[in-house]
């Protein structure tokens, strides 16, 4: 009886590790890790992806993750969008400033997460056509500090819009 349960809870895991792994819309991400001692405001992180398929609408997420020594509610991020002109030349076609919550008005951490560590996803750009075949992404923390602490990594995600 003990194999049959042991098998049918594999069977019950396996099928949802693959019904997960077959609806993920992503076409691109991945973290960068900020070191130890703090973002420094002059480092910019870089993300390049390739966009396969024109014709299909994107969402384009910044994932944050601070950890519980953050000590703002807030987090503001400039980012710098760009196109490959040629393979090592490419061309700004927008800048922006966004604003995101990461605590709310009585210091909870809103993204998912438990103990020291929480993820917030930003979507920065929704239901957005991307023309061109590659993309530069710049991300540099917005804060008055010049070494913030508290963010631990930075990571872009792009997905098909369903």
């Amino acid at each position: 009886m003990t194999k049959i349960l042991n098998s049918f809870f594999i069977i019950i895991l396996l099928s949802t590790f693959c019904f997960v792994a077959c609806t993920n819309n992503d076409i691109f991400f991945k973290y960068q890790k900020i070191p130890s001692e703090g973002w420094n405001k002059n480092n910019v992180l870089a993300f390049d992806f390739t966009i396969q398929q024109s014709s299909v609408p994107y969402n384009i997420y910044v994932n944050i993750r601070n950890t519980s020594e953050y000590p703002y509610q807030n987090f503001w991020l400039f980012i710098k969008k760009s196109v490959a002109a040629s393979d090592s030349i490419y061309v700004v076609v927008q800048t922006d400033t966004v604003e995101c919550y990461l605590a709310d008005d009585r210091g909870k951490w809103l993204g998912r997460g438990a103990g020291a560590i929480y993820e917030m996803p930003l979507l920065i750009e929704k239901n957005i056509q991307l023309e061109q075949k590659k993309y530069r992404y710049e991300l540099i923390q917005g804060m008055r500090n010049d070494i913030l602490q508290g963010i631990s990594d930075i990571g872009l995600r792009v997905e098909k819009a369903e």
